[in-house]
């Protein structure tokens, strides 16, 4: 079954300074979104994977590579009514509740905010009928509109931000780290209106985060991303099943388990980059196993081949 294609980035590479003080945050990064699905893009802190969703969303400047939505490049030059379209369709939730919501502004006019910008509405009434039908799908009362940020809760101001972004019924959602900062009770309730909001409205997701354990329940696929570079990429069950690099495995042994005992007898692994000996024989992309792809050299390849037959 052939899927459809929804965004497409090749080979991007994003870069911060100039000059012998530049950074590159994302080194030469491939992958595709298809239509209808979560992708996962998990990695520890630093590593780029919320410098590759504001880099879609266009607030990061692509340093090379092509970002394709819907079949037309989105990264640098675009027209006026180019930019309309894609700042509609592609949105993004952001991972802070508290620093992301305007907290001199009213709920009314902060999940309007893109509807003024972009005239996404004809009369006032039509403006408040949006913003209310918003606020009732992120399970919010639509007289919530009056009150200001400081009023609510972490878990309330996140909601405020998806309706925000919900409002612009756009079809593909960033969603950055969006219950990181959110009480672990509360955790369960907005991935929840993430889910039920992607069936309802046929969203797309990428969901950025650095917990696997969160996004096996969330996501179809999952790209493991480690220093601007994807090291692993395969459909969620897969990935957890046969986890094949290093980092990958490091990141997997340091989920909690539930089971004290079992918590206690667990071996944590540990990557060390100097596992890997690139000097002659450098990496490559490589489709070890249908829809399962691993950044290695020859050797490493041979390796992971063995596992994956043992396995």
């Amino acid at each position: 079954m052939s899927r459809e294609v929804l965004l497409e980035v090749k080979n991007l590479s994003v870069d911060f300074g100039k000059g012998k003080k530049t950074f590159r945050a994302v080194d030469n990064v491939s992958f595709n979104i298809y239509k209808g699905e979560t992708f996962g893009l998990v990695g520890e802190s630093g590593s780029g994977k919320t410098t590759i969703g504001r880099a879609i969303v266009r607030i990061n400047e692509a340093s090379e590579g092509e970002i394709i939505f819907d079949g037309n490049k989105i990264n640098g030059k675009l027209s006026k009514d180019q930019d309309r379209d894609v700042t509609s369709r592609v949105q993004m939730i952001f991972q802070d509740p508290m620093a992301s919501l305007n907290e001199r502004a009213k709920v009314d006019y902060i999940v309007s905010e893109g509807l003024y910008n972009l005239k996404k509405f004809k009369t006032e009434e039509e403006r408040k009928k949006k913003v209310e039908t918003a606020l009732l799908d992120v399970g919010l009362l639509p007289e919530f509109a009056s009150r200001f940020p400081h009023e609510f809760s972490g878990g309330q101001r996140q909601r405020i931000g998806i309706a925000r972004t919900l409002v612009m019924e756009p079809e593909l959602i960033i969603a950055d780290e969006p219950i990181s900062a959110l009480d672990v009770s509360i955790r369960a309730q907005v991935l929840n209106i993430l889910s039920q909001l992607k069936r309802e409205k046929e969203l797309t997701y990428m969901f950025v985060a650095h917990d696997l354990s969160v996004v096996r329940f969330i996501t179809d696929r999952i790209a493991v991303i480690h220093k601007g570079k994807i090291v692993e990429m395969a459909e969620s069950e897969e990935l957890f099943s046969n986890p094949l690099h290093p980092y990958t495995r490091a990141l997997l042994s340091a989920i909690p388990l539930p089971d004290p005992i079992a918590e206690r007898n667990k071996v944590l692994e540990v990557y060390d980059p100097s596992c890997h000996h690139y000097e002659t024989d450098k990496p490559k992309w490589f489709e070890i196993k249908k829809d399962h792809f691993i950044l290695g050299n020859n050797q490493e390849i041979a390796l992971y081949k063995t596992q994956l037959k043992e396995g």
